[in-house]
């Protein structure tokens, strides 16, 4: 039976939006104010449950916010490979530029918040919470704007967004990991001159690298930094140039697997953060109002990261 021409114009609607640039930053925009709702709802306590259920030795939210997002940011680390090698971050002035911002964005936050916070040595010890940008929501409000904006502007606010997010995890790793394993760390650095060794054989096929990259998650993730940070490391060594048997550069290793991430992150891993993440309880926010750690954070956030990133630039 044919299908009827109101069915192929939905079917249609349906794929174009789909499609378009803005799709993935609409569904991750929608789950995080259903995980608002949710979260101040009768559910909100099977919520919370949910994603602090353990297995593997990793809760839910772990799973999410390390596992998943590493292939965010293994993603939006191809891009801007992509981009330094062939595109608009190729002269070292494009590329100076993002890490300027990204420094100011990081360390105006980080004063607003001391000086919210100085009379209290316990509150002080957050003073990296608002130096990070949320990457993953900076690049959803980007999409929704589409082709409104130039190319120009997207990527250097995506070099930004990574360069201030690589920065907050070095933070991390410095002031607050706990207990730093040399072992896995230094078994994630060898991994990591392995798949740079592939690189520079030649070598096109993407299982080597993807095999080599699961297992330098695994490491970096027990080295106790954090483990977001092998996906960018992959994406550096992953081959920009195809095959020799095709003359077509989107043949390459580097852009086949962008083209196929791009739909499983936009569709699936951004949408399970922004659920996974945005649901913040607000019942009793009035007693909130005077917390200086609550005021350092929103402040530094809105305040310092424009003041520092326009002021840097």
């Amino acid at each position: 039976m044919a299908d009827s021409p109101t069915d192929t114009a939905q079917s249609s609607l349906l794929r174009g939006f789909l499609a378009s640039e803005a799709a993935g930053g609409v569904i991750l925009t929608l789950c995080a104010a259903l995980a608002m709702v949710v979260a101040n709802s009768g559910l909100g306590a099977a919520y919370q449950h949910a994603l602090h259920v353990e297995f593997a030795g990793l809760s839910l939210l772990h799973w999410i916010d390390d596992g998943l997002m590493a292939l965010f940011f293994l993603l939006v680390g191809l891009e801007i490979k992509r981009e330094l090698f062939v595109g608009h971050l190729r002269t070292w002035p494009a590329r100076l530029l993002p890490g300027i911002a990204a420094a100011g964005g990081m360390l105006a936050p980080a004063l607003v918040y001391v000086a919210c916070t100085a009379h209290s040595p316990q509150a002080l010890r957050g003073w990296a919470v608002p130096t990070a940008t949320d990457i993953a929501f900076s690049l959803a409000v980007l999409a929704l704007l589409g082709r409104r904006i130039p190319t120009s502007l997207k990527v250097f606010l995506t070099a930004l967004a990574i360069i201030d997010d690589l920065g907050a995890i070095l933070i991390i790793a410095l002031f607050y990991t706990a207990q730093l394993s040399l072992l896995y760390a230094g078994l994630a650095a060898g991994l990591l001159l392995a798949l740079t060794a592939l690189n520079r054989a030649g070598v096109k096929s993407l299982a080597p690298y993807l095999l080599l990259g699961a297992a330098l998650w695994v490491c970096v993730q027990k080295s106790g930094v954090h483990a977001t940070i092998a996906g960018v490391a992959l994406a550096l060594t992953i081959p920009m140039q195809a095959p020799e048997s095709e003359a077509d550069d989107h043949a390459s290793p580097l852009h086949s697997l962008e083209h196929a991430l791009q739909p499983w992150v936009a569709f699936g891993v951004l949408p399970l953060f922004g659920f996974a993440n945005a649901g913040v309880a607000l019942g009793g926010e009035a007693r909130w109002l005077g917390d200086s750690v609550l005021l350092g954070v929103a402040a530094g956030l809105f305040f310092g990261k424009q003041a520092g990133v326009f002021g840097a630039v």
